[in-house]
């Protein structure tokens, strides 16, 4: 059973934990490596555009897996 609160806030101190902590590993790394390349295009102002948006998508999908993984398998 995983928890979709604390996958959401997984997600949103690091965009990509919450991925990995319902075992979506791939999925993860990807956020991960999208958020640094969000990083480096801070320099450049595009960046702070984009990081917002991926971090909300991180963690609204970490959520959303961590309930559906939970009613797949019957739990709350």
């Amino acid at each position: 059973m995983r928890n979709p609160l604390l996958a959401a806030i997984l997600s949103i101190i690091v965009a990509g934990l919450g991925q990995i902590y319902n075992g979506q590993i791939g999925k993860g790394v990807i956020f991960i490596i999208l958020q640094i390349i969000n990083g480096a295009l801070t320099l450049v102002l595009i960046g702070w555009i984009l990081m917002p948006i991926v971090g909300l998508w991180a963690t609204i999908d970490a959520y959303l897996v961590a309930k559906r993984n939970n009613e797949r398998h019957g739990l709350r």
